[in-house]
């Protein structure tokens, strides 16, 4: 499996098919004497920054620590052990009610689009 050609920017789907979010990054142990191994994937915009440069992704940590608390100053990381399928999407044995994925965008339709008139 090539995995920046087949994982990276796939779309990803939790156990109840809700899709949240994109591949934007692949965590590897690297091993002595053994080929490394991916532990985790990643996803967010922290993750995305930093694929862009190192300067942009510190910025993007800046940032969404400043707007999210610690939490948001990393990317959300998804254990590889949980990866159920790979094909169009990728599924993980993961509940998205679990996690803090979607704290930005519940922010902005609570702060930003419900206060826009006939939102």
């Amino acid at each position: 499996m090539e995995l920046i050609r087949d994982i990276l920017d796939k779309q990803v789907v939790d156990r109840a098919e809700t899709k949240i979010g994109k591949v934007d990054g692949l965590v590897a142990e690297v091993r002595e004497g053994q080929p490394p191994r991916i532990i985790c994937v990643e996803i967010g915009g922290v993750a995305l920054a930093r694929r862009l440069g190192p300067r942009l992704g510190r910025w993007a940590s800046r940032i969404g620590k400043r707007l999210g608390g610690e939490e948001h100053r990393v990317p959300y990381r998804i254990p590889w052990n949980k990866v159920r399928d790979i094909g169009v999407d990728i599924e993980f044995g993961v509940d998205v009610q679990e996690t803090t994925i979607f704290d930005w965008q519940d922010w902005l339709r609570d702060r930003i689009i419900g206060r826009i008139p006939g939102a």
